[in-house]
Parts: C-alpha cells; sequence; structure tokens
C-alpha cells in the first residue's frame, strides 16, 4: 500500500522523482510512453508502458498496483513546439490529463501532485513572481498547463480531489552519483546546449543581448533538478498527511543571466565556448524569478543546490553518461 503512480516517470524530472520517492519508502510504479522517456531511466520500482490518454491501459495498471497517489509528469514541454503544433499539446496535456484524473476517480484515488509551470504567468508584471500573480499565459504550452490547473481546482471544488500544483522555473542539472540525468531529443534548455557547444566546439546562439537587465541578456531562475524532484516527495507526504490542494512555486529565488550561464560552464570546463548573437525570440520575457516563499511555508521544502552545484552536476552527466546512453 506505499505505490505511488508516477506518470512520465522515466523522464528527466519524472525519473529524479522516482529516486527521490524509493528514498522516503514509496514504491515508483513509473508509467511512460516512451516518447520524451527512457526505459533505462525507470531503475527504482516496475515499468508501465502506457500513454496517459490511454484510459482502458490506466485502468489495467491503477487496478493491478493499486497507488495510494500519483504523480503526474506525462505532457509535451516545448514552448516553441506548441506554438507551430497548438493542437498536439492541447491533446496530450489537457485531454491526457483529463483521462488520468477520470481513471484516479474510478480508482479511489484522491492525491495528486501535478507537473505545471512558470509559463502559466505569461509576461511578469513584477518580479519575484508569486503564486498570486495573474496567469496570462503566452504560448499554447502555458495555457494548456493553467488549463490543467483549473481543471484540478474544479475537481477539488466538486469532489474533494485534493492536489498540489507545483509550478517549475528552470529546471537543471542531474543527480549527483551519475545514475540519471537530462537527455533530451532535440535539446532546448540553456545549460545542456551550453555544455553540448564546448564539447562539440561549435556556437552557442544567443537570443537577444540588449535586454533590461544586469548584462542585457536574459535572466531565469535555475533550480536543480533534484530540488525539484523533492517538492514532489514532500507534496506526496503532505497529502498523505491530509493538506488541501495548493499551488506553489519552485525556484531558488535567483535569477541568473544567460552570460552568466555561459562564464559558469566556461569555469567548470575549464574550455572557451563560441558564441553566435541573435535577435530576440517572440514572448521572452527579460526576467523570470520565483518567490518561494509559500512553498517553503507549506512543505517545509528548501532549494540545496547552487548554480556551481547544478552546472557541475549536469557537466560531469553529460560528459560521462549521454554518449554511452546514447548507444545502447
Amino acid at each position: 500500500m506505499n505505490g505511488v503512480l508516477v506518470v512520465g516517470g522515466a523522464g528527466y524530472i519524472g525519473s529524479h522523482t522516482c529516486l527521490n520517492l524509493s528514498q522516503r519508502g514509496f514504491t515508483p510504479i513509473v508509467y511512460d510512453n516512451l516518447v520524451n522517456g527512457h526505459r533505462e531511466f525507470a531503475k527504482w520500482g516496475p515499468f508501465e508502458f502506457g500513454d496517459v490518454r490511454d484510459r482502458e491501459r490506466l485502468d489495467q495498471v491503477l487496478s493491478s498496483y493499486k497507488p495510494v497517489a500519483i504523480v503526474h509528469l506525462a505532457g509535451l514541454i516545448d514552448v516553441g513546439l506548441s506554438v507551430k503544433k497548438p493542437i498536439a499539446f492541447f491533446d496530450s496535456n489537457l485531454a491526457g490529463s483529463t483521462t488520468l484524473f477520470a481513471a484516479a476517480m474510478q480508482a479511489g484515488i484522491d492525491k495528486l501532485v501535478f507537473s505545471s509551470t512558470c509559463a502559466t504567468y505569461g509576461i511578469p508584471l513584477q518580479v519575484p513572481i508569486r503564486e498570486d500573480h495573474p496567469q496570462v499565459p503566452i504560448n499554447p504550452y502555458g495555457k494548456s498547463k493553467l488549463m490543467v490547473e483549473e481543471i484540478l481546482r474544479e475537481l477539488q471544488f466538486r469532489n474533494g480531489f485534493r492536489s498540489v500544483i507545483l509550478r517549475y522555473f528552470n529546471a537543471a542539472g542531474a543527480d549527483p552519483q551519475g545514475r540519471i540525468g537530462e537527455w533530451h531529443t532535440p535539446e532546448t534548455h540553456l545549460i545542456p546546449l551550453t555544455i553540448a557547444s564546448v564539447q562539440s566546439s561549435s556556437a552557442l546562439k544567443i537570443f537577444g543581448t540588449s535586454y533590461a537587465t544586469r548584462d542585457g541578456t536574459c535572466i531565469r531562475d535555475f533550480i536543480h533538478v533534484c530540488d525539484i524532484a523533492e517538492a514532489h516527495g514532500q507534496g506526496i507526504d503532505y497529502l498523505m498527511a491530509g493538506g488541501e490542494s495548493v499551488a506553489l512555486n519552485l525556484g531558488t529565488g535567483r535569477g541568473t543571466s544567460v552570460s552568466e550561464i555561459i562564464e559558469a560552464v566556461r569555469k567548470i570546463s575549464g574550455k572557451e565556448l563560441k558564441v553566435e548573437l541573435c535577435p530576440r525570440r517572440e514572448g521572452d520575457p527579460p526576467e523570470l524569478v520565483a518567490d518561494n516563499t509559500l512553498a517553503k511555508a507549506t512543505l517545509g521544502w528548501r532549494p540545496t543546490f547552487d548554480l556551481e552545484l547544478i552546472i557541475g552536476s549536469a557537466w560531469n552527466w553529460h560528459q560521462t553518461m549521454v554518449s554511452r546512453l546514447a548507444e545502447i
């Protein structure tokens, strides 16, 4: 009676969450279609292949394992792709979520931790961003996540279905022991792209150098994936103890610019890095930084990895593991 279904558990954040749950005494049951996940990452519990939109398969898995709660991380995440293919994002992120919630409720499960995003806020009116900031997303990805949040609020009100909504800022880094890490195809995140540029001696594209920030490049709140995983584990504990539904920001509360990330990778790697200056991308806010006060107060959560540890763990992962895994 200690199983937790982790939908999307073979992905980047999902696999780190499974590791955290196993360390807390839960059995993570990985449910993943492996479109963005990796079978090799399902290391800490049973693996079940399936799509979040497949109600019959979900019913089979829920009936077989009878989990006490669910962590929902499945869905599409590429913001740029969401603009080009909005239907695919609403199908995966929205339709998939409603299918999962219906299956969970029929199985008698009323506790769920949901992977959301700071993209639900849109262009920030003030920084750092609090949870009561207006949610006005500017792309289909953020809109799909906001719609799922609204469904969860309705299910709490109508059916007593309790949830912890976690709005990630910029996930980064890797398991310090090198067992799992960031492995996307194609890669769109800044830190692995910077590391890949160093490894290949190719130029890293910088989109915009004239923002109203301290060095002209965008500022983001980078948070270690293990700190995010810890929040998921604490979210399950919170719900198991009777906690009410809540939405929480996950960030360090500190912003780092693109130029500062590049310099940090240079320092860790000991290598120079070529850059290519490009025009701004439409919709890129100058600064996104979390106010994490509510997560600290509600869950007792604290981010524990600083930027050096984030970059160092990512560098070690990409140096020692990705090439070997790519050959499997």
